[in-house]
């Protein structure tokens, strides 16, 4: 674990993307608190139902461990007539119960607990993602609000660009044509910018309709870093803590035990009563004992080999969960390292486009460049920022998947 710590703190990656250095330890967000999030997914409706099926389970597990054979009780009357004349009113009573052998006890109590295991499994997989959904609405509030911040960066020195060209209109030095460009360009400032507010909002509805707790949006302040871990550790980390292979193998394990189950019900389980009669007009007292067995047939057997198959279909699909689950931590990885290598080209350029347009814009208030250049270099700059902005904010986000599927981060590897 001190070994996934220091990769966690290596990383300097906030899985809500903050600064670097504002968790210690693989521990929460400070900004966001692990108590705040457990408390925002504990009431996430699919961990809520996931800890119902654990309590289901654990009486499921109960009813197995006790056996459904229960004690049954039977009493007969009877009248008996005599041709010599006469009548005998006779009875008999009995209990009786069945009784599981060849072990049926022991391997029932066991499927019992791998019902539960498997319970455990769910719940840890739907905090884990739960916690993966709440770090992606966020990042998603998080994008659209610096997008919205960007445009509305724009749409200001749009709207200084049409005083200025008006104003060049009225003293000459600028024609028509230029203000009607200056004015499309306004407009079209107004239209991205009422996109990005509604975006913003829609991001922000989703979040706190999944999360209501979750209120308070901090802005993306934090650069993503290059992934110093071997994918190999991060494929080790994230299978050792994956629930859903977790889920699986005490779903094998279940299938392997109802196997034995059903190989171990070819012998019948017997019923054992114990009874007590009056007969011969109350002159006869019996006492006894009664035992049935079932005789074990086709059907037994044909089930027994049903649950050798699927038996052998969990482990396959097992097998199978592994498998997927390294594509997916493969994908992952490739996905933050080639977006952060995207974010930092982009971000290369993006200083000298955006003084260019600063340049330019100062240019044209002095009347040493027109109009179409002046709008050409912002239309380059905003191009430019919007994709380093958008490389910046795939890169958290899937180097904050790899955190969390890790469960390096809000106390997941407790779970």
């Amino acid at each position: 674990m001190k070994q996934w710590i220091a990769i966690a703190g290596s990383t300097a990656l906030m899985t809500l993307a903050l600064p670097a250095g504002a968790w210690v330890n693989g521990s929460a967000p400070e900004l966001l608190p692990t108590p705040l999030v457990r408390q925002a997914i504990d009431q996430d409706p699919a961990v809520l139902e996931a800890r119902r099926a654990l309590a289901a389970a654990g009486h499921g597990a109960a009813a197995l461990r006790v056996g459904s054979h229960e004690w049954t009780t039977r009493a007969t009357v009877q009248s008996r007539r005599y041709d010599a004349g006469g009548r005998s009113n006779e009875w008999e009573a009995g209990i009786e119960r069945g009784w599981r052998v060849a072990g049926k006890a022991r391997l029932d109590g066991d499927i019992g607990n791998a019902d539960i295991d498997i319970a455990k499994a769910q719940i840890g997989e739907a905090i884990h993602e739960s916690a993966r959904a709440l770090s992606d609405l966020w990042m998603d509030v998080i994008a659209a609000r610096r997008i919205k911040e960007v445009i509305a960066e724009q749409r200001g020195f749009a709207q200084e660009n049409l005083k200025a060209v008006e104003s060049r209109r009225k003293a000459g030095d600028a024609s028509v044509l230029d203000v009607n460009l200056a004015t499309t360009d306004m407009i079209e400032m107004d239209r991205q910018l009422s996109a990005a507010t509604t975006a913003e909002a829609k991001a922000q509805a989703t979040l706190r309709a999944r999360f209501p707790l979750i209120t308070d949006l901090p802005q993306l302040v934090a650069d993503p870093q290059p992934l110093e871990t071997p994918q190999e550790q991060w494929r080790e980390r994230i299978l050792a803590e994956s629930d859903p292979v977790r889920m699986a193998e005490a779903q094998a394990r279940k299938a392997a035990l109802l196997a034995d189950r059903m190989r171990a019900d070819k012998t019948p389980d017997p019923t054992v009563g114990v009874f007590v009669a009056s007969e011969a007009r109350r002159s006869e007292r019996i006492y006894g004992v009664s035992v049935s067995i079932p005789l074990s047939g086709t059907y037994r057997n044909e089930r027994m080999l049903q649950a050798l198959q699927e038996a052998e279909a969990a482990r396959a699909r097992l097998d199978g969960k592994r498998r997927a689950l390294e594509i997916e931590v493969g994908g992952t990885y490739i996905d933050a390292t080639g977006s952060f290598e995207r974010w930092r080209l982009t971000s290369q350029g993006l200083a000298s486009t955006q003084s260019s347009a600063r340049l330019t814009q100062r240019a044209y208030t002095l009347g040493e460049v027109d109009l179409q250049g002046l709008l050409l270099a912002r239309k380059q700059a905003l191009d430019a920022t919007m994709a380093a902005e958008q490389a910046r904010v795939e890169a958290l986000r899937a180097q904050s998947r790899l955190m969390i599927d890790a469960h390096l981060v809000w106390g997941l590897d407790d779970d």
